[in-house]
């Protein structure tokens, strides 16, 4: 079967990968760093201490982000992490403010979702910001404890009562006094990156940082 673009729809051609080079040039890239303040670091003050929080992309409910994102979580599509994560690498390289981080972590699936998918979404991005950053990529030392819903759809205090313990840390000692990128597939209302951060957030002298595939604006 000939290769398609993910945002159109539309028959590749020689040169072109996953995406037609419009869609490319059309996907709405925030141009967000880890050096400016934006409006990802505004989503967490007052709920957990991030050093900095950045994204990618930006989401809406009709765009190719959207038609990306659907493939990558649902269809199978692994192969759009890496792309999305070597496209991101490259800039993230070339930004001043991420030169000390540590280690990258994956935001975790629980493993029932896991075992189900057969994959978690967002690891092949991670591994490779990872490999384009030079750092370690620690995939098992967070992990989820209790197989929720999304927390998007719930409640702040309903989210807040079941995200207390909803994800644990394996491993304190590896990450004691490391600085720590946090990654996730999109970013809405913050509930799973504050609930994953404020369990990396109880080991001594973590420094926490966040970025995602994409931010709803």
């Amino acid at each position: 079967m000939p290769q398609v673009c993910f945002g159109c729809n539309t028959q590749l051609t020689r040169g072109e990968h996953l995406l037609c080079t419009v869609c490319r040039n059309d996907l709405p890239i925030t141009d967000y760093n880890f050096l400016e303040e934006n409006p990802v670091d505004r989503i967490f003050y007052g709920r957990i201490p991030v050093k900095k929080a950045t994204s990618f992309l930006f989401f809406s409910q009709n765009g190719i982000v959207k038609q990306l994102l659907h493939h990558l979580k649902y269809k199978n599509q692994e192969s759009i992490g890496a792309f999305l994560g070597d496209w991101y690498g490259e800039i993230l390289k070339e930004q001043d403010g991420l030169e000390q981080i540590d280690a990258i972590i994956p935001v975790p699936l629980h493993h029932k979702k896991l075992k189900k998918r057969g994959y978690n979404q967002i690891d092949l991005f991670a591994k490779r910001l990872a490999h384009h950053l030079n750092v370690k990529f620690l995939k098992d030392v967070l992990i989820k404890t209790a197989n929720t819903k999304t927390l998007t759809k719930k409640s702040r205090f309903n989210r807040w009562q079941s995200t207390e313990e909803l994800y644990q840390i394996v491993d304190s000692e590896l990450l004691k006094n490391k600085k720590v990128l946090l990654v996730d597939d999109v970013i809405t209302t913050g509930a799973t990156i504050e609930a994953c951060g404020s369990a990396l957030l109880k080991v001594e002298g973590l420094e926490l940082y966040t970025a995602a595939i994409a931010i709803v604006p």
